[in-house]
């Protein structure tokens, strides 16, 4: 690496993005009431009615993905700057378009939407997963005054659910326990100063996601009652419910409520993925994020708004491919591609792809070489030998910020599209249409009819659903 790399002017650590996080939500929850800030600028016709995030947590590869470069195979003495692609290029159901080995079921669903290839995240400094993850989800850099609101509580917020027992959103797959990152990621994975009831219905696991619905083992559904009864009194009379505002205090019981509502409601069957017949579950059951798709298919079916299935981040697993990178994608190939397809084809079976957006995205690139962007270089973290003579050093293992691809389907995106171009060398960053997280945020807002300067007044100013209500839609990926 260059002796010129720049360093980062403020380094972050983890410890210190996880109190500055900590102490935005507990500010929220004493700050009072959000107002709302005046009629925003009317939104769009809506094309779409719910979106469906497909999270690939920890760091995806773009060049070992959706944006193909050339494929170099292993051999010992492979000079690590040789390395681009560690997977051969297939052809897709769109001529000229091509993606990586691993993928062909995803392959020959891309006629039916756009691939994003140059979506350039933030300068955050020294890269942590936690912070670009929180910019990704919130659209704001950490850390800040206030508790910001996840992309899927603006929307839960402005829109409402499209079904009064379902919740508005929803996010499978993600863990908290025995994850050594778990603070860090409650801090995105929440409505911040907008209120519980906006925030996610969790459901860690999609396996388990009736019983997220159902009441404890062993218990009856009069005792429920009971308990749900006397944890209301809890929520309207201890000293932790009085020390918050009263707005804050009244979304909590409504989140409550909503959560009892929907356990009595004929829609929690949508969460018994044993009521699917057995060749569709078999299609998803790749993994735990397939059967999330699943479920999500499930949930849009009977109005979900908002859902967010998550690979699951955790550190140094999954897309965080800090060694073995070739071997780890092969294996997550296999998780997500027949999934993906099967998501996309079955919505369209049932006439929900039209008005059902899907977004699969992830908080940064790799490469094998560059970390951060060739133009703003950060400390390395990985170790990577400028000669590759071991399998676990093939592949990208480092952070690229410079680029990185995004898959959208349906809810009025194009079909059959590739937008943006990267370079075809290293660096293999962004070259033409750069999309920015404020401006991805903005143009599926704009789908759902939602102006980007949708915003409330919190802390005596008004905060925005995009970064300062200055996201533009990016209507070269919509049709």
């Amino acid at each position: 690496m260059s002796k010129n790399t720049q360093q980062p002017k403020t380094n972050l650590h983890r410890r210190d993005f996880l109190k500055t996080a900590g102490a935005a939500t507990l500010g929220a929850l004493a700050a009072g009431a959000p107002r709302p800030a005046g009629a925003a600028p009317a939104g769009p016709e809506a094309t779409a009615d719910s979106v469906i995030v497909l999270w690939m947590a920890g760091g995806m590869a773009h060049t070992e993905t959706f944006d193909p470069k050339r494929y170099t195979p292993f051999r010992k003495g492979l000079p690590a700057n040789d390395l681009l692609c560690s997977f051969p290029s297939i052809e897709t159901a769109v001529d000229g378009v091509k993606l990586t080995r691993g993928l062909e079921k995803t392959a020959a669903v891309l006629d039916r939407g756009t691939l994003l290839r140059t979506h350039v995240l933030g300068d955050l400094g020294f890269i942590l997963h936690s912070r670009h993850q929180y910019h990704w989800h919130t659209g704001y850099e950490p850390p800040l005054t206030v508790a910001a609101p996840h992309l899927g509580a603006w929307i839960a917020q402005a829109l409402g659910p499209r079904d009064e027992a379902m919740p508005a959103f929803i996010d499978i797959g993600q863990r908290y326990e025995g994850n050594g990152e778990a603070e860090e990621i409650k801090a995105f994975q929440t409505a911040g100063f907008l209120g519980s009831e906006f925030g996610p219905f969790r459901v860690p696991d999609p396996k388990q996601a009736v019983k997220v619905v159902r009441p404890p083992a062993g218990m009856t559904v009069d005792r429920f009652k009971r308990r749900y009864e006397a944890y209301r009194k809890v929520l309207e009379s201890s000293p932790v419910a009085r020390s918050g505002s009263a707005y804050q205090k009244e979304s909590l019981l409504r989140s409550a409520e909503s959560a009892y509502r929907l356990m009595n409601s004929p829609a929690s069957k949508a969460f018994d993925l044993s009521l699917e017949p057995e060749d569709t579950y078999k299609a998803y059951n790749t993994s735990k994020f397939g059967l999330g798709c699943l479920l999500a298919r499930r949930l849009v079916e009977k109005g979900a708004r908002f859902i967010e299935v998550t690979t699951e981040y955790g550190p140094f697993k999954q897309w965080d491919t800090h060694e073995n990178g070739h071997t780890r994608l092969t294996d997550m190939k296999r998780q997500i591609d027949a999934p993906i397809a099967q998501l996309v084809l079955d919505l369209e079976e049932r006439g929900l792809l039209d008005r059902t957006m899907i977004v699969l995205a992830s908080e940064f690139s790799r490469d094998c070489m560059v970390e951060g962007k060739p133009e703003k270089q950060v400390r390395n973290q990985v170790n990577v030998p400028n000669v590759i003579n071991e399998m676990k050093f093939y592949g990208m293992h480092r952070h690229f910020t410079s680029a990185s691809s995004v898959l959208l389907f349906g809810g009025g995106i194009k079909k059959g599209a590739v937008y943006g171009k990267t370079a075809e060398e290293r660096p293999c960053t962004t070259i033409e249409n750069p999309v920015t997280i404020t401006d991805l945020h903005a143009t599926i807002l704009h789908a759902l009819g939602i102006s980007p300067k949708h915003n409330s007044i919190i802390e005596d100013r008004p905060f925005y659903a995009t970064k300062d209500g200055k996201g533009k839609p990016v209507l070269g990926l919509l049709g």
